[in-house]
């Protein structure tokens, strides 16, 4: 393996821009690439992107594209990031390879949330540096609109040079009928059910399905949710094989003698597990909420209930109508939601998780110090000497408001600093809305 970085973080770096920290880093000794180009204007971006489009082929790395940021970090901060990406980046994609190969057969996949997803197996051709045998055919929309039956030559691309898709029929093979869309559960034989609006087909299934309940007990478990150490996806399946656990709440009550009969477990591996286990308590109620996977409840909405409701209780006993007044909770949510609670074997793994200790409620630190900026909309814009951005956009929170990305007309007040960005300065006088200083912000909640 090798490793090329591409990015530097932290406060008060000695360097004022991107292009800058690439060449501290390399001073500095890591290895960082030698294509990166500072483009002065437009056509010299696209020249770059021209260019290593014809020889991305001589790298000795697979890639898919080329990013293109913002070069000043004052800027990149300014223009901050989305849940999931920088404001101040954006990839561009360059036309994948595409080869032609056989469908020897479909098989269908059962996610977590039940959700079929029909595969393509392949006769295995190379593609992009990797040898393809697999490719995802989304759902029975994508087969009927593809017209794909078995035996056909197929075109095979990599979306975004990583996974591969088929895009188009190249050659008919010898079966006639068009394929039809299984109508079971191909794990446990249950009729699938496809509602309104939905592309998927489901399998109901949810408690009784190995994969669906396996599935659950990874995404409990995964990094960004308990986070539980010295437990993967594949101890996972031997857990539920041995009839060990059934639901991720079976977690909290294993014992060592049971996991070291497990294949590739030995004491030491298991005393990691089921000290990965208790840590895990720790771990606060936006991730708990987050683990339990509620469908369509991701990281970001899961941050959002635990902030506005503070308990699992409380969030259960919420209707339709006071779910849809949370900030960016819509009508699918809340309903998957409400659903998600009044389901009684729901309610009794939260109550034994709550009997383990698992965090299902706020801690101190999550309770709003005040409410002095209830139903104000601040935005954050410059360099400060009390506080970090960060540290601001907290104390806003904490104090009852809320952070806006971007004034609009919805924005209440611009905290100002050093170095505030000149578009965000005429349009919050533009709107006519209030420029204070991270001092006068102080004085509003110390009040």
């Amino acid at each position: 393996l090798d490793c090329l970085l591409y990015f530097v973080i932290g406060n008060n770096l000695p360097f004022k821009t991107q292009f800058e920290g690439l060449q501290k880093a390399r001073d500095w000794g890591f290895k960082v690439p030698t294509q990166s180009k500072l483009a002065k204007n437009l056509n010299e971006v696209f020249e770059y992107i021209n260019y290593w489009d014809k020889h991305r082929h001589d790298l000795p790395y697979e890639t898919d594209g080329v990013v293109i940021k913002v070069n000043n970090l004052q800027h990149q901060e300014e223009l901050g990031y989305t849940a999931k990406s920088p404001r101040w980046a954006m990839a561009y994609k360059f036309k994948a390879e595409q080869v032609t190969t056989k469908l020897n057969s479909i098989s269908y996949q059962v996610g977590r949330t039940g959700a079929i997803t029909p595969v393509a197996n392949l006769e295995p051709v190379q593609l992009a540096g990797t040898i393809v045998k697999r490719a995802s055919l989304h759902n029975a929309d994508q087969i009927e609109k593809l017209d794909i039956r078995i035996g056909d030559e197929v075109f095979v691309e990599k979306g975004g040079e990583i996974i591969p898709k088929i895009i188009a029929v190249a050659q008919r093979g010898n079966q006639a009928e068009p394929t039809k869309y299984i109508t079971h559960c191909p794990e446990c034989q249950t009729e699938l059910v496809r509602s309104e609006g939905e592309a998927n087909h489901f399998c109901p299934n949810f408690y009784g399905c190995p994969p669906q309940i396996i599935g659950r007990i990874q995404h409990f478990i995964t990094r960004k949710a308990m986070d539980i150490d010295g437990l993967g996806g594949e101890t996972v399946a031997l857990l539920f094989n041995a009839g060990l656990v059934t639901n991720y709440a079976d977690l909290y009550e294993l014992k060592k003698d049971q996991i070291i009969p497990l294949e590739r477990m030995a004491e030491k591996s298991a005393e990691n597990l089921i000290n990965g286990i208790e840590k895990s308590k720790t771990i606060p109620f936006e991730r708990v909420l987050y683990a339990l996977g509620i469908r369509y409840v991701g990281e970001t909405v899961a941050k959002k209930l635990a902030k506005h409701y503070k308990s699992i209780d409380a969030i259960a006993q919420a209707s339709i109508m006071d779910l849809i007044l949370v900030d960016e909770i819509g009508d699918k949510i809340a309903q998957s939601v409400v659903q998600f609670f009044e389901n009684q074997e729901n309610i009794r793994i939260i109550d034994r998780l709550k009997s383990f200790g698992v965090q299902l409620e706020s801690g101190e630190e999550d309770v709003l110090l005040s409410e002095k900026l209830k139903g104000k909309t601040f935005v954050v814009s410059g360099v400060f000497e009390i506080y970090s951005r960060d540290e601001l956009k907290k104390a806003i929170e904490d104090n009852g408001g809320k952070v806006g990305s971007s004034i609009s007309s919805k924005t209440d007040y611009v905290i100002a600093g050093d170095n505030m960005g000149p578009s965000k300065l005429e349009k919050a006088n533009q709107l006519k809305i209030a420029i204070i200083t991270e001092l006068d912000f102080k004085q509003m909640i110390d009040a």
